[in-house]
């Protein structure tokens, strides 16, 4: 069906491209042993930028603080709830 868009199936796509691009093959990778892959695991390890202790601490305090306010928010958010829910259905003593 037409509807007057004036396209026919076989018409390639305006850009030039293909209508659903393939990415780009990657090289072939030359397989290696196990020591080897261990020694890259250390080198690329090593290039890693490590967070020092006092940031390790500070986050892992803000993570610990973030918990606990959520935790009294989502406390604090059942209670009401169940208060409005007794009240409206006048179930409870």
């Amino acid at each position: 069906m037409d509807l007057g868009r004036n396209a026919s199936r076989n018409t390639p796509p305006a850009r030039g491209g293909s209508a659903s691009p393939t990415p780009p093959a990657r090289p072939a990778q030359k397989r290696v042993g196990p020591f080897e892959f261990l020694q890259q695991v250390r080198d690329e390890g090593r290039k890693v930028t490590w967070p020092t202790r006092k940031e390790t601490l500070v986050t892992t305090l803000m993570v610990f603080v973030m918990v606990v306010v959520a935790s009294v928010f989502f406390t604090v958010a059942d209670q009401v709830l169940r208060y409005a829910v007794t009240l409206v259905l006048g179930i409870g003593a």
